[in-house]
């Protein structure tokens, strides 16, 4: 009796430590933060108050103008500061609308041409939802049902990803046109619902891993090493159990 309970508590403990990663393998998670969309909020804030805080606003654009000249070239910044510089609120607040559409469109694109790179590709494309987020007010204000559309989107375009599994389980198959007509339409809509001309201004990355610095490499459930020390944990439980069942007798 005795060990049949120990035996049914191990294989509970085992199954939770299996399909925990599975379980979150087609969750968004932690997006880590998208540092450009949250210097857009504080922005906002500034520019709300009366009269509009410019001062601030510049600083705090300044904290992420490294990155934007990066990756979207120059011309972005030089267009949003002159703004704020002239004061000039409602001309900051479209530039800045669009340098979120074109951060989204980095993201997807990145995505799209390392689409291999399964955990890369879907934290990138968590940080392309999370900027997505920060706009989907107004999106939603003006078309809510662009706004659920886009949202779908975004989730098929995770699914899209597929999933590379563990030792053959939970492996789902990519699939790259999927993606490519999700990104498509997300991009198309805000660049219509915005209003913007072309979104090539600057340059994209050429790599998914643009910003692998940040990456926490124990994320990646499909990499064995990740899951090394669960297996030592598993083999010692287990090891355990079996000393006592045998001390037991």
């Amino acid at each position: 009796m005795k060990k049949s309970f120990i035996t049914t508590v191990l294989l509970f403990v085992l199954g939770n430590i299996m399909l925990s990663p599975q379980a979150s393998a087609y969750s968004y998670g932690d997006p880590s933060e998208e540092k450009i969309a949250e210097a857009y909020k504080e922005i906002m804030i500034k520019l709300d108050e009366d009269p509009p805080n410019y001062s601030e606003s510049k600083k705090i654009y300044e904290t992420v103008q490294e990155e934007v000249d990066q990756h979207m070239g120059k011309e972005p910044s030089k267009v949003i500061l002159q703004n704020l510089d002239n004061k000039e609120k409602r001309e900051a607040i479209e530039n800045l609308d669009e340098l979120l559409v074109l951060n989204i469109a980095r993201r997807l694109e990145s995505i799209d041409k390392n689409f291999s790179e399964y955990d890369t590709s879907k934290r990138l494309l968590a940080k392309g939802f999370a900027t997505y987020k920060t706009l989907a007010p107004k999106v939603e204000g003006e078309n809510p049902e662009l706004d659920q559309k886009i949202r779908t989107e975004f989730d098929q375009a995770l699914e899209s990803l597929g999933n590379p599994g563990l030792f053959g389980v939970g492996t789902k198959e990519s699939d790259q046109d999927a993606f490519k007509e999700s990104k498509t339409f997300i991009v198309d809509s805000l660049q219509k619902e915005f209003d913007i001309k072309s979104l090539e201004v600057g340059h994209f990355s050429e790599s998914a891993t643009e910003d692998a610095s940040g990456k926490q490499e124990w994320t990646d459930i499909s990499n064995l090493k990740n899951w090394l020390p669960i297996i030592i944990i598993v083999g010692v439980l287990a090891a355990a159990i079996v000393y006592a069942v045998r001390k037991r007798k």
